[in-house]
């Protein structure tokens, strides 16, 4: 039989080893998380190509960045454009002024501000249509533009992951051409839409999924450019 000090002997070992093993349990579970301070400075290199898909910039997103921080994705946006104008030095002055007058024409505005102007009607019309039918047109067509506009200016509603939204590149939709449609786009190898130049950023600069050519939130970003180039003469293929 065992004495009592015996017993205590071994309850003591059974009592060392169990403290250990939960200490390096619990060592090892801060070891794999590492501090807050890790955590929060840990960052990932992504390499984003900007619209002429030839430039490359290099981006450190932050763990913790959160894709709608306008400020800290701005900054990112900034060197996505710099790298563009580092390799296209001879377009850079007319892509400030192009930017510059789009913005002193079309001073952006919440997207409720934005009016629609109404299309002349032609001389001879061989259908007859009532105001209520052109007032349902362009309210229609209003909403369209309007859901346009907040997603050219959303971080996360094109499914970007980085932050990054058209309107930081492009103010307004300056720099954009929608009169330049259809043309051949060297980064795209074949004669693309309007739309396809929008996938195209939405998978490049901004980090998504392109979508799919009859979504929604394609054909209404492509409606607020298009509207934005109200105007203007068509140059189809024009570089």
């Amino acid at each position: 039989m065992q004495t009592n000090r015996e017993r205590k002997l071994l309850w003591g070992i059974l009592a060392s080893v169990l403290i250990s093993t939960v200490a390096m349990f619990l060592f090892s579970q801060r070891a794999s998380a590492g501090t807050p301070q890790d955590r929060t400075d840990r960052v990932q290199h992504v390499q984003v190509t900007p619209c002429d898909g030839v430039a490359n910039a290099g981006l450190d997103v932050p763990s913790s960045h959160d894709p709608n921080n306008r400020e800290q994705s701005l900054k990112m946006a900034r060197v996505i454009l710099a790298a563009w104008m580092e390799r296209n030095p001879q377009r850079v002055g007319s892509w400030r002024q192009e930017e510059a007058l789009a913005m002193a024409s079309h001073p952006v505005t919440g997207a409720e501000q934005q009016t629609i102007p109404a299309a002349s009607a032609p001389e001879k019309q061989p259908v007859k249509f009532t105001d209520r039918d052109k007032l349902i047109w362009n309210l229609e067509l209003k909403k369209m533009v309007d859901e346009g506009y907040r997603l050219f200016h959303s971080s996360t509603g094109l499914g970007g992951t980085i932050g990054i939204s058209c309107d930081m590149c492009h103010p307004d939709s300056s720099n954009t051409h929608p009169e330049t449609y259809p043309k051949f786009q060297v980064q795209l190898k074949k004669v693309a839409l309007l739309r396809d130049m929008i996938n195209w950023c939405i998978e490049n600069p901004e980090k998504g999924k392109p979508l799919p050519q009859d979504d929604e939130k394609l054909r209404a970003v492509e409606a607020y450019i298009l509207s934005q180039g109200k105007g203007r003469s068509l140059e189809v293929g024009k570089h």
